[in-house]
């Protein structure tokens, strides 16, 4: 990847179903770069000095001293030690400032806030606090965050699946590169448990600098939407960014589709990515690719610079054949699912821009065997055991519908819907599951603060819509203790929710728990 190459790609000026003309390039040259920075990077030891610190913001207002030593950046006025500065949020709920005699107390040195407030402490004022902490982190960690290649991915559902191809074909391939996603931090052979699909800055900027220490130059990065709304990831450029598409989630947070739609789209609207690769078959997907000519489309049913034709589903995986600019594959996935046929579409498009050899590429992709907890299958002998992710109305109804492709018997579904979170795809999901279902077992799933048979209850009214083909059993284990138990020759069991969840939330509790280990220990009984 480090050769300068430069690849012609032709979009054809081809109509879509409503008869309008695709928009963009007839010729769109793509200069590749990979460059490796071999300048002493500035190791980060010992205190900085505040002014320092905030020597690349924007600042209104600076009171105090600037020379107080900072030790570390804090958000959580809990976590605050003798010389944090503690950056005063304001949330949807909260204000850091309200907080502040609590840093006092604790020792903190300074605060970043957006107003003014009533301490002895150094403030510095500033327009956005989301932003300076973003600035000020990749600051304290020596800015090598400018020196490495990002791809980000970004969608409802999808988003693991492609970033994982992505990771695992650049290995392949010998490039030094990690992945940050849902699933956990992966590079070098380490790997560290997720907190969230996208770090904080502060945990962010720590983690790319371990890389950079480590030869990382690659860093594949699964943007959700909230870490586009609280400008998690701001001041960090994307080489490319994949959309997968957009399908009802975290209304909890949003309140609307639309208000959910316009953190995905904001992204791309803010001109960090230098190359955009869009899903043609998603309407939001479409939207995107309006946007300008970095963007390359990839789809199955409509018209798209990188498409794939001739798809066959079975037990064992998935074939097609792929148009990747104009070049001919045969594909065969070890994956299972017509959506995962467009995940590798987006992830051997977003390699291509990469300048990677996309004959190695394809090969690499071929050769994996799936992502942990994403339509995984765990059991396979007389019947079928499936353990999924899929959480949401349209990842559950793409999971089923994989699986009806495959299942030559009964069609067995098992969820739950998580608590204190968007209650409006309960019913949904469980209509979906009494639809394309043959039976279904209502269960619990990370109730959190709510009672769990309130959670079932709204499932079930959504079952019950279009089936009475269904058992409510309200602990997880013996939910999927009652679906093996009625499996019969040839059935599928798909066990959705959690995937490689290793946890039931319960009151704030985060107990022990996983799936997979679940059905295998049920089976070995």
């Amino acid at each position: 990847m480090g050769n300068k190459k430069y690849f012609a790609l032709k979009r054809k000026n081809s109509k879509d179903k409503s008869g309008k003309k695709s928009t963009g390039i007839r010729i769109l040259f793509i200069p590749i770069k990979y460059i490796i920075n071999k300048d002493k990077l500035y190791k980060r030891g010992g205190n900085m000095k505040l002014k320092d610190l905030i020597s690349e913001l924007q600042t209104i207002k600076i009171i105090g001293d600037e020379e107080v030593e900072i030790t570390e950046v804090k958000t959580d006025s809990n976590f605050v030690t003798k010389g944090s500065l503690f950056i005063a949020h304001r949330g949807k709920g909260s204000d850091g400032n309200d907080y502040v005699k609590q840093v006092e107390m604790y020792g903190g040195a300074a605060i970043i806030s957006e107003r003014e407030t009533d301490t002895h402490l150094t403030q510095v004022i500033v327009k956005d606090t989301r932003k300076a902490e973003c600035v000020i982190c990749g600051k304290l960690y020596g800015n090598v965050y400018k020196k490495m290649c990002f791809v980000g991915v970004l969608g409802t559902n999808g988003k693991t699946t492609t970033a994982h191809m992505i990771y695992h074909a650049l290995k392949d391939l010998g490039e030094n590169c990690a992945v940050i996603g849902t699933l956990g931090t992966y590079y070098n052979d380490k790997y560290f448990e997720p907190t969230l699909t996208t770090p904080d800055p502060v945990a962010l900027h720590k983690t790319l600098y371990e890389m950079y220490e480590a030869g990382v130059r690659i860093v594949v990065m699964e943007v959700s939407a909230h870490a586009v709304y609280w400008k998690k990831i701001y001041g960090i450029d994307y080489e490319v960014a994949v959309f997968t598409n957009f399908t009802q989630d975290h209304l909890d947070f949003f309140g609307d589709m639309n208000a959910y739609k316009q953190a995905k789209i904001d992204f791309f609207r803010q001109n960090n990515c230098k190359y955009i690769v869009t899903n043609s078959d998603d309407s939001v997907g479409r939207e995107i690719l309006e946007l300008g000519k970095k963007t390359i489309s990839y789809g199955i049913e409509n018209p798209a610079d990188v498409f794939a034709i001739d798809i066959k589903e079975n037990s064992d995986g998935i074939s097609f054949v792929l148009n990747l600019f104009d070049c001919i594959y045969k594909v065969d996935l070890n994956y299972i699912g017509k959506f995962n046929v467009s995940n590798a579409m987006g992830a051997l498009t977003a390699l291509s821009l990469l300048g990677a050899n996309t004959e190695k590429a394809v090969l690499s992709i071929q050769k994996q065997k799936g992502v942990s907890g994403r339509l995984e299958r765990v059991y396979d002998k007389n019947f079928s055991v499936y353990v999924d992710y899929a959480h949401t109305p349209d990842g559950l109804m793409q999971s089923l519908n994989a699986m009806r492709k495959i299942c030559k018997g009964k069609l067995i579904c098992l969820f739950g819907c998580g608590g204190n979170r968007d209650k409006d795809k309960r019913h949904k999901m469980g209509k979906i599951s009494g639809e394309l279902a043959d039976f279904t077992v209502i269960t619990s799933d990370n109730p959190r603060y709510e009672e769990p048979m309130e959670i079932i209850s709204d499932i079930e009214k959504g079952v019950l819509s279009v089936s009475k083909r269904y058992v409510v059993v309200e602990k997880r284990e013996s939910g999927i203790e009652y679906a093996l138990s009625i499996a019969c020759d040839d059935d599928v069991v798909l066990i959705a929710g959690k995937g490689s969840e290793n946890y039931q939330e319960i009151l704030g509790i985060k107990h022990l728990y996983n799936d997979k280990d679940t059905v295998r220990e049920i089976l070995r009984g």
